[in-house]
């Protein structure tokens, strides 16, 4: 411990001696270049130099443009097709219908069409037939459309057609000339004509009467009928005993 504090004031002896030993401009550089440092530098005053004026740019000429640098243009990319590879599947994009392309329908207002008259058509009233066979060129005048002839009576009993008759009933006969030329009477036995039990209606002045065939008169025209005195009463008053004019069908 002694020792140590020997060298310590040593040292201290050693640093006094060399702090008197420096000179003194030495020792205030330092301190005069900082009051140096400190005091203003004087400004110069400004030179009263001509300024030349700027020149302008002439107004036709352009700037040259810079011609493209081959660094910039980029090389066309190739693509090398891949030997053995399967084509790429086409993919078919759905067909997107937006809204707007959607043209709304507008209904317009329906014309009115004129209603079409109605077509009448008239009822045709088909025609009663004058007889009950087909009007066919081949019947005889007697059978078709509406007879003329005169109307008589008689007194009734065992007629032609083999049926016996009163005057009660409403019967009548026939001309010889009609009883034996009737369509498919073959002749022979009277009681077989078709003619037989056919009826007949008759209207003289307005009066009707319907009367079946069951005899043969010989002394009647072809077209005269000869009723029983209660069948001829229908149409006339049997005190005239012949009448003219009377009209006749066959039903």
């Amino acid at each position: 411990m002694a020792l140590i504090k020997s060298l310590v004031l040593i040292l201290s002896a050693i640093a006094s001696v060399s702090a008197l030993a420096t000179p003194h401009a030495a020792r205030n550089s330092f301190h005069h270049r900082a009051l140096a440092h400190r005091a203003p530098v004087p400004v110069p005053a400004p030179l009263n130099v001509p300024v030349a004026p700027l020149r302008k740019r002439a107004n036709g000429k352009r700037c040259r443009q810079r011609p493209a640098s081959s660094s910039a243009v980029a090389a066309p990319t190739t693509t090398t097709p891949v030997a053995n590879a399967a084509p790429e599947p086409t993919v078919e994009k759905p067909t997107t219908t937006t809204a707007a392309q959607e043209k709304p329908t507008t209904t317009d207002t329906p014309a009115t069409t004129p209603k079409p008259s109605p077509t009448t058509t008239k009822a045709v009233e088909t025609p009663k037939p004058a007889t009950t066979q087909a009007n066919n060129s081949n019947l005889p005048s007697f059978m078709v459309g509406t007879q003329t002839g005169q109307g008589t009576f008689y007194g009734t009993g065992l007629g032609a057609c083999g049926i016996v008759n009163t005057d009660a009933d409403f019967i009548a006969a026939v001309s010889h000339l009609l009883f034996d030329t009737f369509p498919n009477y073959k002749g022979g036995n009277p009681n077989n004509n078709p003619i037989c039990g056919r009826k007949v209606q008759a209207t003289f002045q307005g009066k009707s009467v319907t009367v079946a065939i069951t005899d043969r008169c010989e002394a009647c025209a072809l077209t005269d009928l000869d009723f029983s005195p209660t069948a001829f009463n229908q149409i006339a008053d049997p005190a005239l005993g012949r009448i003219s004019g009377m009209k006749w069908v066959w039903l």
